[in-house]
């Protein structure tokens, strides 16, 4: 029986389309999700030939945003926010309002009402969620001080975005500018009793429904989603486990959204810091991952539905007005914002590279300045073209500050040698920059062992070489490991092992051996392949889940390569003859101050 099946024809299309042009540009070395805003452009309505639905693009797209938050909740704990709030509150306010000022400069310059141009200002202001987390995510930087406070930044810019939502309608209907229905719960009140709140009322309700919000999150979500999880996990079922993840990752942000007026994105970042005080933190984040990943990518084939490459012909020069003030005025604020809360210059550059961007929340203001007769299409039209190309620019933004940090590090270093400055002052400025000189310094091992994470695995390994005098080093990417490793005055390097750079600094051609105990294939893989290129006669060993990981493994260089299931089979075995063959009595090996697993999610009932 024929049928229409838009919501099917879109998947199917944005994914595949998605995939074919991620694989490409992969291939031409560009970041996959050019790929995906390239698919976008091909379905959307600009362009001939198919035309996925744009009502449902855009609805999935937010199912993506909804996931992702809920990971990065999972990873990020409420002491982790509140650490960063001396500079994600006000840094993320003034830059917020100096993009804003720019925007509005720039609707005044072109002709548009206040209240349009204000409109425009703050669609500029706030950065994507989608891809300052996938960028973080990428150079693994999401556990580490930068990352904290780019999330934490983030997060104050969408309550921001919520006030906002608010405001905009309210002043457009008091103002004359436009028309609009007010904030519910204060119309309830002027209903019932006959109270005019004005704007001062309905920001107060506002705020009062979010601190509602947050309060209850905080008081029963932290004991109810936690206990929930445990009881779901002691079925033995991994299908009811998963589901329950995705049924409190979509319910809470669902619900927020309805009932307290806060954005998806935020209720589902709640839930999962929420979440993340249970053991099976790990395991939620693992098992939301594929879904996570693939609705990410429907958002960037979303937003590639909403551009016009006309646009590009018609309005070269406010595009790149626009532009100008997304990467280069945003970039360039945050960077002075946070040297001035005395942060290293490397935390510095990732934030000032990570907020160069905008997307989803600058398309809701879009559509409702222009709903409300505020905005012409004329900026909505500059706003998505502004993004399109601002998503497209950031990994080359994250590219040019990566070569830019040497340069201004080194000027700074000579600044602070030729300062005439007292002699305290000079102490501070060189005890604030050991963190960053940790990043850059070569290690003096030589015939050493190198340790890649640090985490359930590593931990184990690495207490060994420690106890046995063998000379090792880390490569970690975790503040926290990184803090508590050189506690114990073991050699660390912070970063990412995927990258050269990193493996450079560790001495790889000096080394013995490697131990990659991260439990990422892929990375594993390619740490091994370099490491065998560099050193060919350096001893790999590495870890893996299953037989296909490990031909993987051993295909792309590395010598041994343990598989913990087989490991567990063997040792199981091995006691199991040890009781009915009468063999000698079982030690477990493991001593007092054994370090125990800590991130790798239990095993699962069959």
């Amino acid at each position: 029986m024929p049928h229409d099946t838009p919501l099917i024809s879109t998947i199917v299309g944005g994914i595949v389309l998605a995939f074919i042009f991620g694989a490409f540009a992969h291939r031409l070395r560009m970041p996959p999700l050019v790929g995906y805003l390239i698919a976008g452009v091909l379905v959307g309505p600009h362009t001939p030939g198919y035309v996925a639905d744009q009502s449902l693009a855009p609805e999935l797209a937010e199912i993506g945003v909804i996931l992702l938050m809920f990971g990065v909740g999972l990873h990020f704990s409420l002491k982790d926010l509140l650490s960063v709030r001396g500079i994600a509150v006000p840094g993320a306010i003034v830059q917020i309002a100096f993009a804003t000022l720019l925007g509005w400069g720039l609707g005044a310059f072109m002709g548009w009402s206040t209240g349009g141009s204000l409109v425009f200002g703050l669609a500029l202001s706030v950065a994507s969620t989608v891809v300052l987390l996938k960028a973080l995510q990428e150079r693994r930087l999401v556990e580490t001080e930068r990352g904290r406070i780019a999330v934490g930044w983030l997060i104050v810019e969408d309550l921001a975005m919520v006030l906002a939502l608010v405001l905009i309608p309210a002043a457009a209907s008091i103002g004359g500018e436009g028309h609009a229905p007010v904030e519910p719960l204060s119309a309830a009140l002027s209903s019932l009793f006959g109270l005019d709140l004005g704007i001062g009322g309905m920001i107060a309700m506002t705020l009062v429904k979010v601190a509602l919000f947050v309060a209850l999150m905080l008081v029963f979500g932290r004991k109810l989603i936690p206990w929930t999880m445990h009881r779901i996990a002691h079925t033995g079922s991994r299908e009811l486990f998963r589901l329950g993840v995705l049924a409190i990752a979509l319910g809470v942000a669902f619900g927020a959204a309805k009932l307290f007026g806060v954005s998806l994105a935020l209720g589902a970042f709640f839930a999962g810091m929420v979440l993340a005080e249970s053991e099976l933190s790990h395991r939620a984040a693992q098992e939301s991952l594929p879904l996570r990943d693939a609705f990410a990518v429907l958002f960037f084939v979303s937003v590639g539905m909403l551009f016009d490459p006309n646009i590009l012909i018609d309005k070269p020069l406010p595009i790149l007005a626009t532009i100008f003030i997304i990467v280069i005025g945003k970039s360039v604020a945050a960077f002075l914002i946070v040297l001035a809360f005395k942060k290293p210059l490397n935390t510095a550059l990732t934030i000032s590279a990570s907020l160069g961007q905008i997307g989803e929340f600058s398309f809701i203001l879009a559509a409702l300045g222009v709903e409300l007769g505020l905005l012409p299409e004329e900026g909505r039209d500059l706003i998505l073209a502004g993004a399109i190309i601002s998503i497209i620019l950031n990994p080359l933004l994250f590219f040019l500050c990566d070569r830019m940090r040497p340069l201004l590090d080194g000027a700074k270093r000579e600044d602070v040698v030729a300062d005439p400055a007292p002699a305290a002052d000079a102490i501070a400025t060189q005890e604030e920059m050991p963190r960053e000189d940790d990043e850059v310094h070569p290690t003096a091992l030589s015939g050493h062992a190198i340790l890649v994470g640090y985490g359930r695995v590593g931990s184990i390994v690495g207490q060994n070489l420690k106890s046995s005098a063998t000379p090792f080093l880390v490569i970690e990417d975790s503040d926290k490991r990184i803090g508590e490793l050189k506690a114990q005055g073991i050699e660390t390097l912070s970063g990412n092992a995927v990258m050269r750079e990193t493996l450079d600094l560790a001495n790889l051609s000096g080394a013995r051996s490697i131990a990659i105990a991260i439990p990422n294939a892929f990375e594993a893989c390619r740490i091994a392949e370099q490491a065998r290129s560099v050193n060919p006669s350096i001893l790999i060993v590495a870890r893996a889940h299953s037989d296909a990981e490990v031909d993987e493994l051993k295909q792309y260089g590395a010598d041994t390569v343990i598989m913990g299931e087989r490991e567990i089979a063997l040792g199981m075995v091995d006691r199991l003859a040890q009781v009915h063959h009468e063999s000698v009595p079982y030690e477990d090996g493991h001593g007092p101050d054994t370090i125990m697993p800590t991130d790798d999610p239990p095993p699962e009932r069959e």
